[in-house]
């Protein structure tokens, strides 16, 4: 039993699995959306906190859809219909942050964007 509690303690501290490394994640899920809304015109984050809580509610709602339908909304981890799942969590988002504001086609664009810096650096937050 000690062994397999070792291995699991491992195995989070090398995939960043305590607090400083979901604390990390959610900062560079941040960037990626600023650097997202700098990027894509109707996409739009002002601030380092709308993005932080974007990021947190983009994250809460994935993992709610991944839970409830056991489907992956990652832009590019279910194919079309993930992209598409991954764009409308980004487009409903903005009605419950303050000072984001999304386009359908920002919320495309974004998505796809977001996907291609997730798969050089795996935020996993989408």
């Amino acid at each position: 039993m000690d062994d397999e509690n070792t291995r699991n303690d491992e195995a989070r501290r090398s995939t960043g699995g305590g607090a400083i490394g979901f604390i990390i994640r959610f900062v560079v899920a941040a960037v990626v959306l600023l650097v997202t809304s700098w990027l894509v015109p109707g996409f739009s984050i002002r601030g380092f906190w709308t993005a932080l809580i974007a990021a947190l509610i983009i994250s809460a709602v994935d993992y709610l859809i991944g839970r409830i339908f056991n489907f992956d909304a990652a832009p590019f981890g279910r194919g079309v219909s993930g992209f598409i799942v991954s764009a409308a969590i980004i487009y409903f988002t903005q009605f419950f942050v303050a000072n984001m504001a999304v386009s359908i086609w920002g919320a495309l664009i974004g998505a796809l964007i977001i996907g291609l810096v997730d798969m050089l650096l795996p935020t996993r937050f989408m």
